[in-house]
């Protein structure tokens, strides 16, 4: 035993001399980035396995959150992953996720991956959104007259979401902007408005969904960004190269609003979430100012905390 105690001191004075402290200026750089590098690579771990942080950008869930409102988010709960993007440069890098210890359910605020634009195969940008989840794979959304019903039964407004009446447009241009309404929401060739919306299912693992001529427009950028290929020459219809008649969901989706039903782009718009998109929960707000003020107009900038946002629990 003596002898064991005492190579292992032996040890630990030959370890004990090999780390020396940095004598010349090249060796404090490199000792200083070596701290760097440890300390943002500790945050990365740590923001992609249990706790991220997520400024909201934007009035869409108002007042759930209001923008500028700085939010820690669970992420431990739905599906915990290595780091998703490079820290400062927003660049995404390639994730795996780990299973959590639930899944997204209706009424749940949920932070996720945003999909892209209506018609875009892939998002320009990585880039963070907050909705609240309104329907779950599997159920059948509509939305009548501003109502919300899923599975035939109406969703109430949550407790702080509001219809913001001056997103209302003027009388005279209502029917113009019913028009625009039907052009641009989702998905292609439905007609459906920001008001009134679906029925639609929302897709689950092994749905079949029918294709044809006309079901292909809006059909078209969901199959691609499930991974697939797709022409259509005439009446035909090709996936990976093979004539086919339908189409088979490979993942779940989930349907987002936004609490501030009048002034949020959402799946009204730009379609269905990927449930594997969905990082996590926001639970408290920790911090709250004016985002839109630079940080050299210092008191300007301290004068528009707003203290009263601060713990405020988000549900």
């Amino acid at each position: 035993m003596t002898e064991l105690i005492n190579r292992y001191k032996q040890w630990k004075q030959e370890r004990d001399a090999k780390r020396k402290e940095p004598s010349t200026p090249t060796e404090h750089v490199l000792a200083w980035f070596k701290t760097m590098f440890g300390a943002i690579f500790f945050i990365m771990i740590v923001n992609g396995l249990l706790f991220g942080s997520f400024v909201v950008p934007t009035g869409s869930m108002e007042n759930t959150v209001a923008t500028g409102d700085f939010v820690f988010v669970n992420r431990l709960v739905y599906a915990p992953s290595t780091p998703q993007m490079v820290p400062f440069i927003n660049k995404p890098l390639p994730f795996f996720r780990f299973p959590g210890y639930s899944t997204p359910k209706v009424g749940d605020v949920i932070v996720f991956i945003y999909p892209g634009d209506r018609d875009d195969i892939e998002p320009r940008d990585f880039t963070y959104y907050l909705k609240r989840c309104m329907a779950i794979a599997g159920d059948t959304l509509e939305i009548r007259n501003t109502k919300v019903y899923v599975n035939g039964k109406e969703v109430g407004l949550p407790l702080d979401g509001k219809f913001d009446l001056s997103m209302e447009p003027p009388a005279e241009f209502k029917d113009q902007w019913l028009q625009a309404q039907k052009e641009h929401s989702f998905p292609i060739g439905r007609g459906y408005t920001r008001d009134d919306w679906g029925p639609m299912r929302i897709p689950k693992s092994g749905d079949i969904v029918k294709l044809d001529k006309q079901s292909i427009l809006e059909w078209q950028t969901f199959i691609r960004r499930e991974g697939h290929t797709l022409a259509v020459e005439g009446e035909k219809i090709f996936i990976d190269g093979k004539e086919t008649t339908s189409f088979t969901v490979k993942r779940d989706y989930c349907f987002g609003l936004g609490d501030n039903r009048n002034n949020s782009e959402d799946s009204r718009y730009w379609g269905f979430i990927p449930v594997e998109n969905i990082i996590g929960t926001p639970m408290i707000v920790y911090w709250s100012w004016d985002t839109g003020r630079p940080i050299t107009d210092l008191f300007k900038k301290i004068s528009s905390i707003r203290w009263s946002r601060i713990g405020t629990i988000i549900q």
